[in-house]
């Protein structure tokens, strides 16, 4: 990755935080419609598993792309 790159995803930086941010309360809140007594905290934790496994897998299969 070259350094404009680098700065160009830097200046991107906050809002894919708020968009990985809304993507976890999109599916806490589908969680809570489905379980109305639903562990909070655990929740957050399968869709943040969940999110990471999803990067891993795309961010495979780009690398497999490159190769």
């Amino acid at each position: 990755m070259t350094d404009v790159q680098k700065f160009e995803i830097a200046r991107y930086r906050k809002e894919i935080d708020q968009d990985v941010r809304k993507l976890v309360d999109h599916y806490l809140s589908i969680s809570d419609w489905d379980i109305p007594e639903v562990d909070e905290k655990k929740a957050i934790d399968y869709i943040l598993i969940a999110i990471r496994e999803s990067l891993d897998a795309i961010e495979k299969e780009w690398r497999d792309k490159s190769d």
